[in-house]
């Protein structure tokens, strides 16, 4: 493709996503994707990286867009980012607007004028709110402010950047120098993650599909922190583990892994299709046999799961949220709602935390995680819960991850935004 027919593509991405309010972003570029089998593999990789740049800058390209009296327009967003995030000079942009084949409509006069207004300008503003500057969605204003005081813009800030491509070695299969070995040799290079024992951290652009660690399920992309939820269950082989809202199975995995394939583990889910999807995960990683499936959506497994009180060593929680803290990840969740409301979903997580309970036996552990920043979705809903359950008691984490609740983010810890609080159900005795 031409440099300007890839401008063309970004344009059309981006009035889709605004067409398509419902459906998330990532959703949107694989489908235009698909559908134009055409566009080559380094011709995608710009479009798409492009399209997620302008989605984390939407809050400044719209506040220059403002100030111009400009509409907020896809095209108009473009032609901004190109001058104020790209730097691209009035003789490029023309360039790429010359109303070619392929190519964006040339410039008119108005669109001219402009851009000739943005040229020499930055994309971060001294005259811009703290707000606008780094991306925080009015509603979350207060509470982040809160909850990170003087370090609030360097938090923030830190939730632009793109994220780190970490994978979780299965341990089960190869240790993680191997692994790295492997992987190096597909030209894939790797540095242990600082946190998880299992991590590797890509260090430069990585093409997974065709790597032996990847197809013999040696390997499985996983951000750092996420590994962390699974190691602070402290898994061990022989434990009866429960995954209360395994999804996909990206933690059921780590888990398994863990447990070096002896035990059992219970993948729950209240969405069968999404349940599925692990099982041909499971098979590839060799842990199948030791991972049982049992969707919520079936009577006959909910009323299973009534009958397990007090069966398990681990019951892990890790509960629908509000994504905050994948921003840097997701960047289009910070000004769309895909799924249901932050009361809602506050429910739903207090509703999960109270049946989970039942199933951890004395002296185990019931694990609460979420990829959220917000304290309403963490501490509120572990002080809560503990008020009203004394026979569990909270399990401080190491220091390091933010004492005595694990609290990661992109800032302090190269992650994605994660919560997670151990409680141990006390012995009888």
């Amino acid at each position: 493709m031409k440099p300007a027919s890839r401008i063309e593509s970004t344009i059309e991405i981006l009035e889709k996503i605004a067409e398509q309010t419902r459906v998330p972003m990532d959703s949107v570029v694989g489908d235009y994707m698909r559908n134009r089998r055409y566009i080559g593999s380094k011709d995608r990789s710009e479009i798409a990286e492009r399209v997620y740049n302008i989605a984390r800058a939407r809050a400044r390209l719209n506040w220059w867009l403002e100030q111009q009296k400009q509409a907020l327009s896809p095209r108009n967003i473009t032609l901004a980012w190109l001058i104020l995030g790209e730097n691209l000079d009035e003789k490029r942009v023309n360039d790429l607007f010359d109303g070619s084949k392929y190519a964006p409509a040339a410039l008119n006069e108005q669109e001219k004028s402009f851009a000739n207004a943005l040229l020499g300008q930055s994309l971060n503003s001294d005259e811009m709110s703290a707000a606008v500057r780094v991306e925080c969605p009015p509603e979350h204003e207060e509470a982040l402010s809160a909850l990170y005081g003087e370090d609030f813009e360097k938090e923030l800030s830190a939730m632009l950047e793109s994220a780190t491509l970490d994978l979780r070695v299965n341990l089960f299969q190869i240790t993680r120098e191997n692994a790295a070995g492997s992987l190096a040799k597909d030209g894939i290079e790797t540095e242990p993650t600082p946190l998880s024992p299992w991590g590797l951290r890509c260090t430069d652009k990585a093409y997974l599909s065709k790597a032996k660690a990847m197809n013999k399920g040696w390997v499985e992309i996983q951000d750092e922190g996420s590994q962390m939820i699974a190691y602070l269950c402290g898994a061990k082989p022989g434990m009866q583990v429960l995954d209360f809202c395994a999804g996909g199975g990206g933690k059921t995995l780590a888990l398994a892994s863990a447990m070096q394939r002896k035990g059992r583990i219970v993948a729950m889910d209240n969405n069968t299709k999404r349940l599925e999807r692990g099982r041909r995960r499971y098979k590839k990683a060799g842990i199948a046999d030791i991972v049982e499936l049992r969707s919520l959506e079936e009577e006959q497994h909910r009323k299973w799961l009534r009958r397990q009180k007090e069966k398990f060593d681990i019951v892990l929680t890790d509960v629908p949220c509000s994504g905050t803290g994948t921003w840097r990840r997701n960047p289009d969740m910070r000004w769309a709602n895909y799924g249901p409301s932050l009361t809602e979903l506050i429910e739903v997580q207090a509703e999960i935390l109270e049946k989970a309970a039942k199933n951890v036996k004395p002296g185990g552990k019931l694990v609460y995680a979420t990829c959220s920043l917000l304290r309403a979705e963490n501490e509120n809903q572990i002080e809560s819960f503990l008020a009203n359950h004394p026979e569990f008691e909270l399990q401080p984490v190491p220091e390091e991850l933010g004492s005595p609740y694990m609290r990661l983010s992109p800032y302090r810890h190269n992650t994605d935004g994660f919560f997670a609080a151990i409680l141990v159900k006390k012995n009888e005795e």
